[in-house]
């Protein structure tokens, strides 16, 4: 199984928009558990919280892409911008 990095950048009104849609998207990842690695928002120094960060198991990048299809912050337009990247540990827990 592979790890794919989903970085999720929100849009300028993100936080709204997380307001919205947080109870859902919350159980939305919690019933995804099987498949996330990790999950969890990015936040600046200030604390404000200004994306997500998900680290999904899959067999290859559409799968990966496939269990975020239906996620409250992406079809609620909170996150403005995602980038997807294979991520390969070589040292610490998941190596």
């Amino acid at each position: 199984m592979r790890m794919f990095c989903f970085h999720c950048r929100d849009g300028e009104d993100g936080g709204k928009r997380r307001s919205i849609h947080r109870e859902a998207h919350l159980k939305y990842i919690a019933d995804k558990a099987e498949h996330l690695v990790i999950a969890g928002p990015l936040k600046r120094a200030d604390g404000l919280i200004i994306g997500s960060l998900l680290i999904v198991k899959a067999e290859d990048e559409a799968g990966a892409r496939a269990v975020l299809d239906d996620d409250p912050y992406l079809t609620g337009g909170v996150w403005q911008s995602i980038r997807v990247d294979e991520f390969s540990p070589l040292l610490g827990d998941w190596a």
